[in-house]
């Protein structure tokens, strides 16, 4: 989902930093309901180490290719989001995206604020419908298929939407544009055929090996009702 260079430029760019600003403030609220009800500040922050590897490796190592006005990734932010929780997700997003940007892409820091605003906006939304779709009861190995899936779509979708408002403000309405808009939103949403199960593998793996997966590397909710 790496807005391509030239897609927004110029002054147009300064609305970035307001809603990198605004995503900050979410990924915030997230960071202290975490600490709120996990409880810790260092485990959070061996979690949020975790999580920053990850999205590092998920970037750089998992393949991606340009599509239309973007990249194709696998990010795999509602797994973060069900492994580790969503204040350690949202600093893993954040910072995974500005280490690789630092030290592999500086060609995509202009554009860091509109990333990190397509990441984290979508993941503070999921973090709204969890609590929504799955029972307080309900531990996060449990979740099913259908959960899952509403999970991902919605985190995928939520990153269309934003690519689709930076390309469609960058480059105006005009027919090539919506053409490679298109192009990436019909590649990309084909992820949530992936995800998904592979949000579920990884939950059952974490159900199998217990013993490991039980403790302060991963968010309560892993295994504990809420």
């Amino acid at each position: 989902m790496h807005i391509e260079p030239g897609v927004v430029d110029g002054a147009k760019i300064l609305l970035s930093y307001a809603t990198a600003a605004a995503a900050f403030g979410l990924a915030a609220k997230l960071v202290h309901v975490s600490l709120r009800e996990e409880g810790g500040v260092l485990p959070f922050i061996c979690r949020s180490v975790l999580t920053t590897g990850l999205v590092f490796s998920f970037f750089e190592i998992l393949p991606h290719h340009p599509v239309g006005v973007s990249e194709v990734h696998l990010i795999l932010g509602s797994t973060l989001f069900l492994m580790f929780g969503a204040g350690a997700a949202s600093i893993g997003l954040a910072a995974g995206l500005l280490i690789q940007g630092l030290f592999f892409a500086p060609f995509d820091l202009p554009q860091y604020g509109m990333n990190v605003t397509t990441l984290l906006v979508p993941l503070w939304g999921i973090a709204l419908l969890a609590r929504r779709i799955i029972p307080a009861k309900t531990a996060y190995v449990d979740v099913k298929y259908a959960q899952a899936f509403l999970l991902s779509a919605s985190y995928q979708g939520g990153i269309v939407v934003w690519v689709a408002f930076w390309a469609l403000y960058g480059h105006g309405f005009t027919v090539e544009n919506f053409a490679e808009i298109s192009s990436f939103g019909i590649a990309y949403m084909s992820v949530v055929l992936i995800e998904p199960v592979i949000d579920l593998a990884v939950l059952a793996a974490a159900k199998a090996f217990s013993q490991w997966t039980r403790g302060a590397l991963f968010t309560r909710r892993l295994h504990q009702a809420a």
